[in-house]
């Protein structure tokens, strides 16, 4: 039941707003007892995007736990998963990577191609059987609304979750394995001497904050699973359906800040975003959004003409989709070979680099040209 909540919200800049859009969700837990903070829409089945790969982390983590692979195992990479859509490594076919390679390109490039290929490989050869194992996990783990399709997040209209199902695979993650779970606060990693920046700015603008993973397909938004530990206490949140990455960052810092102050923790002062630093622009004071499953955009101070008109259209579900299934992924064909449209996962960036460290290695590369979001 989506409980009706209301954040305040500091922010530096006006942003176009898709918080309390219909592919709007959100939930805010205590990570040592599992209470709900925080919710709006907890239930509602979302598009994963690339949390989808927390699970194929998850069962790496089981994998190594119990025995059957090291970090140092090598994973040979098939021609499939070399075809993977951004974002990527780079993987050719037949050249091998590291169980330990794969999970630090997931938990920070988000890379379709080394997800794919740990699938592949846990799944003893196939990406479809390694996605039965997902789900039948996530069913383990209590995670009753989701069901997974593939390793990576890449579109599929039936592979869905939400709100309430990621953050309890959060804090299963933490529970299960505390001994990995740093992995996910991971800065960077270098592949083959090119240096790759996680994508989670959480890491370095919320103090505290050390994980989980973003998530972003065009039809799912911009989506986030976030921990943060202040004064002993944890909060596991997810939030799904932003419109840019830098929406859904400021709406998640805002919720962890009132959760934090539902537990008696003072919020601390939040640090600026290294690209924002020279912006004097003035934070809007007393701004407040009602997050809920019906809840009307949040309207940004200042927001101009241009900016509304440039606001997606969303567009309805065909009757050829299941009512249960989130109602945004659109098709292309004609009635009878309907199938949907292919979106590159690119698992945060909306063209700006993430926000990196302030000591870098000395031949760190280039952020990647923002590439195309509609592919087929």
């Amino acid at each position: 039941m989506a409980l009706a909540v209301t954040c305040g919200i500091a922010t530096t800049l006006p942003a176009q707003a898709q918080i309390g859009s219909e592919r709007y969700a959100a939930i805010v837990t205590d990570a040592r007892s599992g209470n709900v903070l925080i919710a709006a829409s907890p239930d509602e089945q979302r598009y994963p995007a690339s949390l989808t790969k927390v699970m194929t982390v998850y069962l790496a983590f089981e994998a190594l736990r119990d025995g059957r692979v090291t970090l140092d195992t090598p994973i040979r990479v098939s021609a499939n998963s070399a075809s993977m859509a951004p974002s990527r490594l780079g993987l050719t076919a037949g050249m091998t990577l590291s169980v330990e390679e794969a999970i630090l390109a997931l938990v920070t490039k988000s890379a379709n191609d080394a997800a794919s290929a740990l699938g592949e490989f846990l799944g003893g050869g196939s990406e479809d059987r390694f996605a039965q194992m997902m789900t039948m996990k996530a069913r383990a783990l209590g995670m009753t609304r989701t069901t997974f399709r593939n390793a990576s997040g890449l579109p599929d209209l039936d592979q869905v979750t939400t709100a309430r199902d990621m953050a309890l695979l959060g804090r299963r993650l933490m529970i299960d394995f505390p001994e990995r779970y740093s992995f996910f606060s991971t800065p960077h990693f270098v592949f083959r001497g090119r240096t790759h920046w996680n994508h989670n700015r959480l890491l370095q603008e919320y103090d505290g904050a050390d994980g989980i993973k973003t998530g972003y397909v065009n039809d799912s938004g911009f989506n986030l699973v976030a921990s943060a530990q202040r004064d002993g206490v944890r909060l596991i949140a997810a939030v799904f359906g932003g419109q840019t990455s830098r929406e859904r960052d400021r709406h998640m810092m805002a919720l962890l800040d009132q959760g934090f102050g539902q537990m008696g923790v003072a919020v601390a002062v939040r640090r600026a975003p290294a690209f924002l630093a020279a912006a004097q622009a003035s934070p809007l004071r007393g701004r407040h959004v009602l997050a809920t499953a019906h809840a009307a955009p949040l309207r940004a101070a200042r927001r101009t003409a241009v900016a509304a008109a440039a606001k997606p259209e969303v567009r309805p579900a065909r009757a050829a989709m299941s009512a249960a299934r989130p109602t945004l992924l659109r098709t292309v064909g004609t009635r009878t070979t309907l199938r949907p449209v292919a979106r590159i996962e690119q698992g945060d960036s909306d063209g700006r680099p993430a926000v990196r460290p302030m000591a870098r290695p000395a031949k760190a590369a280039a952020p990647a040209a923002r590439p195309n979001r509609r592919t087929r």
